[in-house]
């Protein structure tokens, strides 16, 4: 089971959306009029005066099942396995809406809820990709439901919007990771692919900490892509195949902050390297732009760093 959670503005324009699809099934609604989809959109939207600070009080998710599961599953093992889900995000008390969708292979529904609670407090968002991810692993695993084992199993075409793109970054990358020997040919592969590579810097200094990919408006830390994508991990696999006298063990052993110019010497010589630093590059190398982390800000007085935590505003 895979769960999309997004935040927005309007129930109007979400709840038309969910309901007057082709095909759609009204499978439950809690605290709003089923009758007809105004009476709805009314009753989402008289709560959420209730919050009246809250601009974005329309919370809507979609969970899907894989195509190899279609025959398990029906709207009342899919209806029990949304309230789960639900109840596992802390999503409760308050309003919502469940409705099945049939216009795709892969069995889905929509939940439309309200992010403003009955007693009119805030149901927060704050690491909700973290909590979905980690509900639909754990009622997948639960149910006995098909879990790929990586990536290259999921359905592509299912995909649309960031997902999407994430995922056409991801087979672009390991492509480009396979055919390459070196940190620069994987780069160079990558940028007439059109993504672009960005490298993460510790403050003042050249020591790289992290890497981004960039496609038009996209951008992803390596690790969002997928694990083996991250900084570190293609730092391995790039020493490993250039650095034939390295052993695997000194290579564990080095520090994951690794000089850029350290990088680029084990691909390619320091001085081509020092030219690629400081001539203009070939390939998009953006330093200090990459990966902005919402976790560190600077203090204004001294310029030390002082940690956030996670999550995002309304």
């Amino acid at each position: 089971m895979i769960g999309k959670v997004i935040i927005g503005k309007s129930f109007g324009g979400c709840v038309r959306y969910v309901v007057n699809k082709k095909d759609a099934e009204l499978l439950y609604g809690d605290g709003i009029r089923l009758a007809d989809p105004s009476f709805a959109v009314k009753d989402f939207n008289l709560q959420r005066q209730m919050n009246p600070a809250l601009s974005k009080a329309v919370g809507h998710i979609s969970l899907s099942w894989s195509e190899v599961d279609s025959e398990r599953l029906n709207s009342e093992n899919m209806l029990a396995m949304a309230m789960e889900y639900l109840a596992l995000m802390g999503i409760i008390n308050t309003q919502f809406l469940i409705v099945r969708h049939h216009d795709n292979h892969h069995p889905h529904l929509h939940i439309i809820y309200n992010r403003v609670d009955d007693s009119g407090n805030t149901i927060s968002d704050k690491f909700q990709l973290k909590k979905n991810v980690a509900a639909c692993k754990t009622i997948t695993l639960k149910h006995g439901f098909f879990m790929a084992k990586d990536r290259t199993k999921v359905n592509r075409k299912a995909l649309k919007g960031s997902d999407k793109v994430r995922y056409q970054l991801f087979d672009k990358i390991k492509a480009a990771q396979k055919l390459s020997k070196d940190w620069r040919a994987f780069i160079s592969s990558l940028h007439n692919s059109g993504v672009d590579v960005i490298f993460k810097y510790k403050a003042n200094s050249d020591v790289v900490q992290g890497i981004s990919f960039k496609a038009g408006e996209y951008i992803y830390k390596g690790s969002q892509i997928d694990r083996t994508l991250s900084f570190g991990k293609l730092s391995e696999h790039f020493f490993g195949k250039s650095v034939g006298e390295k052993t695997s063990d000194s290579v564990e052993k080095q520090s994951t902050y690794i000089s850029t110019r350290e990088v680029l010497k084990d691909s390619f010589g320091l001085t081509e390297a020092l030219n690629t630093l400081f001539a203009p590059p070939i390939f998009s190398f953006h330093h200090g732009e990459a990966e902005p982390d919402p976790r560190r800000k600077k203090k204004r007085e001294t310029g030390e760093d002082e940690e956030q935590s996670q999550g995002r505003g309304r």
